[in-house]
């Protein structure tokens, strides 16, 4: 074998409804590593990409919210397997683009493998915890439900390329809704490989949609985008954040806020996550019929 042969140069796509298309725009732009040596070049989203991926999202709502939790669980379980399997690589794209020795990063993405286990775990428990059976003064039965919000618009952690990256997604489908998310721009290389594990598992397209790009770009239209039910405002660019909540006001959206200071998703995480794109729904039914 030629020591001398030249490497593939890769011009990475988008993830949107299952499928790897170009950016309608045709731009990309250069991935370098902590040091400045070339990675690849990764797509950047447009306005109309943005667009068709809330439609993806959209369109695969009804059948995810629809199945049942034990089947999301089964979903987010292979999840990891199919992570656990391409290991080495996330390894090595996180410790490029994160400038971490390996031993750092192995940590990192074993943790992230780990969560999508957690979340799995939670999928037929959100009910039982976040549900309730309510005494009422009369002959009815009252109980309220948990039920998913919708579609949500996830800006992902900008320094956590993988971790960060499945804290915020993960929570999001495993209580039933489904995902348009916008990774960080100079560490893209772990959401792509992400999106390539989510196109072999068992997720149905359309339940994450994955971009890469210009926060700043994409997030005004997604946070006034009609069809976008709540906003995950982590890792969106802190000079617009206080706009992106008047737009998403504009059409009644969920929007969970920024953490002040960058968390360490590393820590147990908690169901607050899980809570936040849920509605309570109350039924009452009369007893004895």
């Amino acid at each position: 074998m030629s020591e001398n042969r030249l490497g593939v140069a890769k011009t990475y796509k988008l993830y949107i409804g299952g499928a790897f298309p170009r950016s309608e725009s045709g731009r990309s732009y250069t991935v370098t590593d902590s040091k400045g040596k070339f990675l690849a070049n990764a797509a950047q989203a447009s306005r109309k990409d943005a667009r068709e991926a809330v439609g993806a999202a959209r369109k695969a709502f009804g059948k995810w919210s629809g199945a049942t939790a034990y089947n999301r669980g089964q979903v987010l379980y292979r999840v990891a397997e199919v992570m656990e399997g391409r290991r080495e690589q996330f390894v090595s794209e996180v410790s490029a683009g994160e400038g971490t020795p390996a031993k750092r990063a192995q940590s990192l993405v074993d943790a992230a493998i780990d969560r999508w286990v957690w979340y799995a775990g939670w999928t037929d428990k959100i009910a039982s915890v976040l549900g309730a059976a309510n005494p009422v003064a009369g002959p009815y039965f009252s109980f309220t439900v948990p039920e998913p919000t919708g579609v949500v618009a996830v800006f992902a952690p900008q320094e956590s390329s993988l971790l960060g990256l499945v804290s915020v997604v993960a929570p999001v489908i495993a209580s039933g809704n489904t995902a348009v998310v916008v990774t960080s721009k100079d560490r893209p290389l772990p959401s792509i490989t992400l999106s390539e594990v989510l196109a072999t598992s068992d997720v149905p397209g359309g339940v994450v949609n994955i971009l890469t790009g210009s926060a700043v770009e994409l997030a005004p239209w997604l946070a006034s985008h009609a069809d976008v039910n709540a906003l995950d405002l982590t890792g969106a660019p802190t000079i617009l954040r206080a706009e992106l909540e008047k737009a998403a006001a504009g059409t009644v959206k969920r929007v969970l806020r920024a953490p002040a200071d960058e968390p360490d998703w590393t820590k147990q995480p908690g169901i607050s996550r899980l809570r936040a794109y849920l509605e309570s729904k109350t039924v009452w039914h009369p007893t004895g019929v």
